[in-house]
């Protein structure tokens, strides 16, 4: 059994979740996880069948849009309100990833669908949900940005776009935190999602090479992220705004060791 499921705290009872991109990885670690603390679940994701299917097998309420379009965020939003359901938590999970090309390959089109999904589609549900949550008095949003966007990689448009979801956090916390709107950010690092995976089996990543380049020796699952997002929409975390929280196993402590001859192997007894 899924220790997702074990879970017997329900301190979201009574609160309503929206999670973007919630039909796999990540987002589906985080709207298993709240449904066992509790909460009311919509999980929103692009696809219309795929969204369906996930949300009856986990459920959750479904709710087909493109984060990429503002104008069917709105009407999400709205659809939502007439329905009667105001949505206390929002995680912004939805996003898109890169090959790694030099920015003279790099095809524009992909640059502007990476931006419009990654940080303008994170931007557009916080804009619509969040503005609805500042006019309740109360709320609690965490966006979904990498490791990627604090340090320098060949990602020209999805390093940008994620450093950009961190800024936005931490604008978002400053306008909304006298309204009672905590805005926060997890960065993961390497996690095992179905994209990765499938990078993996296709031999374009070494995931020992990936393990090594971190301080704890590990990759992530989905679930470890989870944990910390559904921390931070919690009231434990009731005096946390404006933080961008890293979960990436050490990853980013690691790589300055590698000019030592990498981080120190376990101390034996």
């Amino acid at each position: 059994m899924s220790t997702l499921k074990m879970s017997t705290f329900k301190d979201f009872e009574g609160r309503t979740a929206l999670v973007t991109g919630g039909a796999s990885g990540i987002g589906l670690a985080c709207v298993q996880l709240m449904l066992a603390r509790g909460a009311s679940v919509v999980l929103a994701d692009l696809d219309p069948s795929r969204t369906a299917e996930a949300a009856v097998r986990e459920g959750a309420v479904p709710l087909a849009f493109d984060v990429a379009d503002r104008a069917a965020v709105a009407s999400a939003q709205r659809q939502l309100a007439e329905q009667g359901i105001a949505v206390d938590l929002l995680v912004n999970c939805a996003g898109i990833v890169q090959s790694p090309e030099p920015p003279g390959v790099l095809a524009h089109g992909v640059f502007q669908r990476v931006m419009a999904i990654d940080f303008e589609g994170t931007y557009a549900c916080c804009a619509e949900f969040g503005s609805a949550m500042a006019v309740r008095g109360r709320g609690s949003i965490v966006n979904i940005a990498s490791v990627a966007g604090m340090r320098s990689m060949p990602l020209h448009a999805y390093s940008p776009a994620k450093a950009a979801v961190v800024s936005l956090g931490e604008c978002l916390a400053g306008e909304w935190g006298r309204s009672g709107v905590r805005v926060n950010t997890v960065s993961p690092g390497y996690t095992v999602t179905a994209a990765l995976q499938g990078q993996i089996d296709l031999g374009l990543r070494d995931p020992e090479k990936l393990k090594a380049n971190s301080a704890l020796g590990r990759l992530i699952a989905p679930d470890d992220i989870a944990e910390a997002v559904v921390f931070l929409l919690s009231d434990a975390a009731r005096m946390i705004t404006g933080v961008n929280l890293p979960v990436d196993a050490g990853w980013l402590v690691a790589g300055s060791w590698n000019t030592f001859g990498g981080v120190r192997a376990a101390v034996q007894a």
